[in-house]
């Protein structure tokens, strides 16, 4: 194994320093900077060029490894080898293969070498090479099944292969690969797939909406069992007047309010007709009644159709979720029917209306209703939270917003330990030549190792590359799954500003907060100024091609073509000007800028049509699409945070959402204890729909 090179790590200076918290303390404020004067960069290997050349010549099949032959002793290397092998694994020798998962055995390279050889393997049938591969720990259900199908090619079925192939096949309610289909048939020939082992497949199937698993799984059922099991089948595709003659038990019960559930999503007044003669023939109970009506209350109320009330009050109590509480609570504001909104959020949940979203609508609606005591009581509660109606509470009660900022005092040496970890320098210089997801696969393999001190000065290391989503993908709970909630603290970590030169010169040049420009930033793309969606939508603040030529034409600047929005000065300020062209469009609103920037002209044309006047706060909770409804919040709170970053205090966001930045500015407090974890933020989130 090759010694990997190295990294020099820049000093590390934080734009704070470590906060001392106290009850009543203020939270010092850090001034953003350039990176050249606040965090380096650290220095670019030299070879990466190279490196980046070689991967993409072994991609093509034309690598010369004897004129690289000084790039074997660089810490990607075994990356190059990898797209080499990787083009060639269907014929490649046995002897090649298990030589490249020897060197690199336990290095995430070697995992995903390992699972492309495995496959390959399985396709050739060779059983033994598979074996000589595998791993225990591998999660991939279709290399289990090759696995399960080499063991049985070598031995006869025992138990322990029987349990194996049998809890894969317990577990597939959706369909899987064709590899176990060849481990499913050996198990019918083992004796290892009864009738009751073929119906609790179809129950899973049934489940999951998927009539073509039944289909399949009902050809090995005596033939009355399976004429049942495809007409089951049949009723998911469609609903039909047959099942009004099955038998009444609990599975067709069930199946039935599966296929009526399915129509309700598209045709929530056809399945309200048709499900009372389903539901007396069979002999449904609230349970199956109620999962038929949760979806037809549900597919109506997102749209607000003028029977949305009256159909979330046909739900059972038994059927209602959180979701369903919300959507009665909002469905309610839409209508401005104040006294049936607060009696919904009072229907709901401890833990739900404990939430800051319902703890501040809930004051809202009792201050409206003239109980002020109430009201403010319940702003105090939801004003401890830096989360948007955190905010909106804390204006409310024209208090400080909440914020308790934390960076430990980490040691150089320890920063200079993980920055050197092998699997991090391989992380990084991946991530700087835009190979992302093997990137990710070191850095997930690092990750596995460390201790919390260890991920979160790892967080710190990768910002120092320009890699700043590891701050919202690695921090707040651990690779197991474990929270960390004082990780949310960490908040230079989870909200990067990089490019601030350019964010204050364009947001002065447009009358717009650099603090939306940045917040829109955290929220499209993390400042990766490489990203692209999968509707095209480029860079920084995620413009589609068509949009960034059409605003540059309008503000006279050259139109570079779509490559051009990869570059972050020229990104942000298209869409800076963008952002200038939504606001004059809907009248100086943030709020509606926001939600057009995230869902288009025609939803939010819609959106104004159905609620006009309607107050800022209201209206945002009343967005139908849950994607932009939590959009808006998460940019409008962004704000905030960067607001506080860049100056150290913050417009209010009362005053923010309506597009007023000359008035009274707001002071930061942490209300915690020192030990006391604190709340998240909301998390970063990448919308589907672009400009």
């Amino acid at each position: 194994m090759t010694r990997p090179h190295a990294i020099v790590l820049a000093a590390l200076t934080f734009a704070f320093a470590p906060c001392a918290l106290a009850q009543t303390g203020v939270p010092s404020s850090p001034r953003a900077q350039s990176p050249a004067t606040s965090t380096a960069l650290v220095a670019s290997d030299p070879q990466l060029p190279r490196v980046r050349a070689a991967i993409e010549a072994a991609e093509r099949g034309d690598f010369d490894a004897g004129a690289n032959a000084d790039l074997t002793r660089h810490p990607l290397y075994g990356w190059i080898e990898y797209a080499a092998l990787r083009r060639e694994i269907d014929t490649l020798p046995r002897a090649r293969a298990e030589a490249f998962l020897a060197r690199h055995d336990r290095q995430a390279v070697g995992d995903a070498f390992r699972e492309l050889w495995l496959a390959a393997a399985s396709r050739r049938e060779d059983w033994a090479a598979l074996m000589a591969a595998w791993r225990p720990g591998i999660k991939s259900t279709e290399l289990r099944c090759a696995q399960l199908n080499a063991r049985r090619a070598l031995a006869p079925a025992d138990a322990a292969w029987i349990g194996e192939a049998q809890a894969i096949w317990r577990g597939a309610g959706k369909p899987l690969s064709a590899t176990c289909d060849a481990t499913f048939a050996s198990l019918a020939a083992a004796g290892g797939l009864t009738p009751a082992l073929r119906w609790e497949r179809i129950d899973a199937a049934a489940a999951e909406r998927q009539p073509a698993v039944i289909r399949s799984v009902a050809r090995g059922l005596p033939p009355d069992d399976a004429a049942l099991a495809n007409d089951y089948a049949a009723f998911l595709d469609g609903v039909h007047a047959r099942a009004l003659s099955w038998p009444k038990t609990e599975r067709s019960r069930r199946i039935a309010s599966y296929g009526l559930a399915k129509l309700a999503k598209t045709a929530p007044a056809a399945a309200e007709a048709q499900l009372p003669q389903y539901a007396q023939a069979l002999g449904m109970g609230d349970q199956d009644r109620g999962r038929v009506l949760y979806e037809i209350a549900l597919w109506t109320v997102a749209s607000y159709e003028p029977d949305s009330a009256r159909r979330l009050n046909a739900v059972p109590d038994v059927s209602y979720d959180d979701r369903l509480h919300e959507w009665r609570a909002r469905e309610a504001m839409a209508r401005s029917d104040w006294p049936a909104a607060l009696a919904a959020i009072r229907r709901m949940g401890a833990k739900q209306r404990a939430d800051s979203r319902w703890t501040y609508f809930e004051a809202r609606l009792a201050e409206r209703a003239g109980d002020r005591a109430t009201a403010q009581r319940l702003y105090r509660e939801a004003a401890t939270k830096p989360e948007f109606h955190g905010f909106l509470a804390a204006d409310r009660l024209n208090q400080p917003y909440a914020l308790c900022p934390w960076m430990p005092a980490d040691s150089a040496a320890a920063k200079a330990a993980v920055a050197r970890d092998p699997a991090i320098v391989r992380a990084l210089g991946l991530y700087r030549i835009q190979r992302n997801g093997w990137a990710v696969r070191e850095w997930d393999e690092a990750l596995a190792r460390f201790d919390d001190a260890q991920r979160r000065m790892a967080v710190e290391v990768a910002q120092q590359h320009g890699w700043f989503d590891r701050g919202v993908f690695s921090l707040g709970k651990t690779p197991a799954g474990e929270p960390r909630p004082d990780e949310l603290r960490l908040y230079p970590l989870r909200f990067p500003l990089h490019h601030d030169d350019t964010i204050r010169r364009e947001a002065r040049r447009n009358g717009l907060d650099p603090a939306w420009v940045a917040a829109e930033i955290r929220a499209e793309s993390i400042f990766t100024p490489t990203a692209r969606s999968s509707a095209n939508a480029l860079g920084l603040m995620q413009i589609l091609p068509a949009t960034g030529a059409q605003v540059a034409r309008g503000i006279g600047q050259p139109w570079g073509g779509a490559d051009s929005l990869y570059d972050p000065d020229t990104n942000i300020t298209l869409g800076s000007a963008y952002l200038r062209q939504l606001m004059d469009k809907y009248g100086g609103q943030p709020y509606f800028a926001i939600a057009g920037y995230n869902a288009g002209p025609a939803p939010l044309g819609r959106w104004q049509s159905q609620r006009p006047g309607m107050d800022p706060d209201f209206w945002i909770e009343t967005i139908s699409y849950k994607e932009t409804r939590d959009y808006v919040a998460r940019v409008l709170a962004f704000s905030v945070i960067y607001d506080w970053r860049l100056n150290g205090d913050a417009v209010t966001l009362d005053d923010r959402m309506r597009g007023r930045l000359d008035g009274p500015r707001k002071r930061f407090s942490c209300p915690l204890p020192s030990t006391a974890p604190a709340a998240a933020a909301p998390a970063a989130g990448r919308p589907a729909t672009r400009r």
